[in-house]
């Protein structure tokens, strides 16, 4: 249950977004775990990590919203929530540039179809994998740190509108 007093949700929210963080590095352990099992890969037990992440995140994501909700509505906050709506937005953005769309997958998923139309994480994580796979190709380094460069500007951006946010919930304290 998502407490009503404002500096509750203030602290509430900063846990989600620590859980957030929490939850990438157990992707990102998860994810190369899963590289560790090539050529062969597992990806049956892959595919569950992303239902389990996936879930997790969801998680947050719906209380992350209940809060901005109530920040909005019973705290007349409009610019936190506005933040949120931002923050929200970048997270998204965030989790399909590291994978998160394979869980959409299904078990005849091939990991040499061509990624068009995927999501930047999801590219990613192919590009690893075939970097892997192919070390001779340098085409795979090149788009991997395009990708990376592509993650950097999108953490700086939720580092920005934290500190928004953070400035913006201190202003009546």
């Amino acid at each position: 249950m998502v407490p009503t007093d404002f500096k509750a949700l203030i602290q509430r929210f900063y846990q989600l977004q620590s859980e957030r963080v929490e939850t990438y590095q157990l992707f990102d352990e998860g994810h190369e775990a899963y590289l560790r099992t090539g050529p062969h890969y597992d990806f049956d037990h892959y595919r569950q990590l992303v239902h389990e992440i996936t879930l997790a995140f969801n998680g947050i994501s719906k209380e992350v919203l209940d809060i901005k909700e109530k920040l909005h509505n019973e705290f007349d906050r409009p610019a936190l929530s506005e933040h949120m709506d931002k923050l929200q937005s970048k997270e998204k953005q965030k989790l399909e540039m590291r994978g998160v769309k394979m869980l959409r997958l299904d078990a005849s998923y091939s990991l040499e179809r061509s990624t068009s139309g995927r999501s930047e994480t999801a590219k990613l994580q192919l590009a690893r994998q075939r970097a892997q796979d192919h070390p001779e190709d340098e085409d795979c380094q090149e788009q991997i740190q395009e990708i990376k460069q592509e993650i950097i500007k999108n953490k700086e951006a939720l580092s920005e509108i934290m500190q928004d946010f953070k400035y913006d919930s201190e202003e009546c304290d």
